[in-house]
C-alpha cells in the first residue's frame, strides 16, 4: 500500500506519492460530484446489524447495551430536511447478566424541520394508536441526516464549508444555523469518512456524535460505503452493515395533523399525599417522591431533564414552604432516571447515590455545556454528593430514610432502592413497573421484579405499599408478588 503526504504550492495542495507521481488532492466540489451529493435530493439506504441503547448502560463508564437489528430503513429527504427510520431490533443476552426474555421491537421514527414523533407499530387493540411527538429527539435525527455522505457534502456546500488541509485528506467544517458544529473528513479518493457533531445532552452536555463510513461501493449507480458505525458518549451507538441504497426516491414525509396542531403543555406534577409528609409526585412517564422532614425535603429521583426537575422542585416548595431541599437521592446512572439531577446539585442539594455512580458523574459533568447552558453550569457551583455501599440512613431525629442497594440485579450494578421503615413504604425504579389495575402482569416474570422481591426478603422488609417511579398506581407487596407469581 503507497504512502500519500501533503505538499503544499502556493494555494495548490498535491497529494504525493512514495514512488514520485503527484495525484490531486481531494477536493468537496469532487467529493460532490464522486457522490452524487449535487443530485441527490432523497435517499434510501437499508441493512442490517447492532443498534445500541444510548445512555442505559449496565454499569457506569461501560457500554451501552447491544441489540442486533435485522431490517434497518432510512429514507432521508435532503430538500426539506426531513427522515423516517425504521427499525426492528431485539436485545442481546449478556451472560451472567439476567434480562427479561428478548422480544422483537419495531421502531418507526420521523424527523421533519424543527418537528420529531413516533408512530406506534402495531398497537395492541384498544391502545392508543397515535403518532407522539417527540421534541427531545429534533437534535439527534437531524443530526443523522447530515451524518450521510451526501446530506453532509450539501451541508457543506449550503454553509460555505471551511477546508484545511490534513494528514492523508482534507477536513471539511462548518456551522448550521449558528448553533451546530459539523466535522468531516475526505480521504485521496474523494470519499467522505468520518462526519463529528455535537448535541446537548442533559446527563453528558455537549457530546460528541461521531460516525465513521467504510468500504465505498456503487450500490445500483450510487456511491455508498458498506459499513456505517456511529458513537455517542465515547460508546458505539450503531453498527449497520448496508445492503441497499437508491437515491431520488419519493421520501414525502409530513408532520402528522395530530402533532402539528398539539398544544405545548407545560409539564406538570401531580402531588398524591400517601402517608404524613410523604407525596408521590406524578404527571409524566417518570415519578418522584417528596419526603417532608423537621427543618427540610428529601426528593427521592430525579428523571428525564432540567425541565421535568424545575417542576418537581416547585411542586416540592409549593408542598412544603420554607424548607429548603437538602438530599436528592438518585436510584441509578440510567440517563432518564439522571438527567435532571444537576437541576437540584444547583439548588444547592446534596445528590445521594451508589459510591460506583460518584466518579462518573463528576466526570461526565465536567464536559462543557455551550450547547443548552443548564442552571449548574450558569451557576458555577460545585455538586455535593454523598455515596453509599451498603445501607445508608438519613435521619432528621424522627423520620429515618433507609437507601439499600439492590444487589445482583441484572438492570444496573450501581442500583438503589428507598425504604421508609415508619412508614413500610418502598421506593423503587425500573426494577418492577406495575401494569393498570385490570392488566395482568406480563408472563415469564421480569427477572429485575423476581430479583427486587428476593432483595426485600432478605432485608426482612415489611413492605405495605410501593411506590414505583414508574407505573399508573401505588401497589402493595402482593402486586410484586403476583407479577412473579410468588404468593
Amino acid at each position: 500500500m503507497k504512502s500519500f503526504r501533503f505538499k503544499t504550492v502556493g494555494l495548490v495542495v498535491a497529494l504525493t506519492c512514495s514512488a514520485g507521481a503527484t495525484l490531486a488532492a481531494p477536493s468537496l466540489q469532487d467529493a460532490v460530484r464522486a457522490l452524487g451529493a449535487d443530485q441527490a435530493r432523497t435517499l434510501e439506504f437499508s441493512g442490517s446489524g447492532r443498534w445500541f441503547q444510548f445512555g442505559q448502560a449496565p454499569a457506569p463508564d461501560t457500554p451501552w447495551p447491544p441489540f442486533e437489528v435485522k431490517r434497518y430503513v432510512a429514507d432521508l429527504n435532503y430538500e426539506t430536511g426531513a427522515a423516517r427510520v425504521q427499525i426492528s431490533r431485539i436485545q442481546v443476552k449478556e451472560p451472567p447478566r439476567e434480562r427479561p426474555v428478548p422480544v422483537e421491537q419495531r421502531v418507526d421514527q420521523y424527523v421533519r424541520g424543527t418537528t420529531a414523533w413516533s408512530q406506534p407499530v402495531n398497537p395492541p387493540a384498544g391502545s392508543n394508536a397515535s403518532p407522539a411527538s417527540q421534541p427531545a429527539a429534533v437534535e439527534e435525527r437531524q443530526a443523522e441526516i447530515l451524518a450521510t455522505p451526501q446530506g453532509f457534502l450539501r451541508a457543506a456546500l449550503a454553509n460555505h464549508a471551511k477546508l484545511t488541509p490534513v494528514k492523508k485528506g482534507l477536513e471539511v467544517s462548518f456551522t448550521v444555523n449558528g448553533k451546530h458544529r459539523y466535522v468531516g473528513r475526505l480521504d485521496a479518493n474523494n470519499d467522505l469518512t468520518s462526519v463529528k457533531t455535537w448535541i446537548s445532552n442533559p446527563v453528558l452536555g455537549d457530546t460528541l456524535v461521531e460516525t465513521r463510513f467504510f468500504g465505498y461501493k456503487n450500490f445500483g449507480g450510487v456511491r455508498f460505503p458498506g459499513l456505517i458505525e456511529r458513537y455517542a458518549g465515547g460508546y458505539p451507538i450503531l453498527d449497520l452493515q448496508v445492503a441497499e441504497v437508491k437515491a431520488n426516491v419519493p421520501v414525502d414525509i409530513a408532520v402528522p395533523e395530530a402533532v402539528a396542531k398539539a398544544p405545548v403543555l407545560p409539564v406538570t406534577v401531580k402531588a398524591d399525599r400517601v402517608a404524613e409528609g410523604v407525596y408521590y409526585l406524578t404527571g409524566g412517564t417518570h415519578h418522584s417522591v417528596a419526603i417532608g422532614q423537621r427543618d427540610h425535603v428529601v426528593v427521592v429521583e430525579a428523571p428525564l431533564n432540567e425541565e421535568r426537575s424545575r417542576a418537581v422542585i416547585a411542586k416540592t416548595r409549593e408542598l412544603f414552604p420554607g424548607k429548603p431541599i437538602r438530599y436528592l437521592i438518585n436510584t441509578h446512572a440510567h440517563f432518564d432516571h439522571s438527567g435532571g439531577l444537576r437541576a437540584f446539585a444547583a439548588e444547592g442539594a446534596i445528590i445521594v447515590t451508589h459510591e460506583g455512580n460518584k466518579g462518573y458523574y463528576q466526570k461526565v459533568w465536567s464536559a462543557p455545556r455551550k450547547l443548552e447552558p443548564d442552571a449548574l453550569a450558569r451557576s458555577g457551583k460545585p455538586a455535593k454528593f454523598e455515596t453509599f455501599g451498603g445501607r445508608h440512613v438519613i435521619s432528621d431525629g424522627n423520620r429515618s430514610i433507609e437507601v439499600h442497594p439492590i444487589s445482583d440485579s441484572g438492570h444496573n450494578d450501581a442500583f438503589a432502592q428507598i425504604w421508609l421503615p415508619q412508614e413500610k413504604i418502598l421506593i423503587e425504579a425500573d426494577a418492577y413497573t406495575p401494569t393498570a389495575a385490570n392488566v395482568p402482569p406480563p408472563a415469564p416474570a421480569n427477572p429485575y421484579s423476581v430479583n427486587l422481591l428476593g432483595n426485600i426478603q432478605a432485608l426482612g422488609l415489611d413492605v405495605k405499599q410501593i411506590l414505583a417511579l414508574h407505573g399508573p398506581r401505588v401497589v402493595t407487596l402482593d402486586d410484586l408478588r403476583d407479577a412473579v407469581r410468588q404468593k
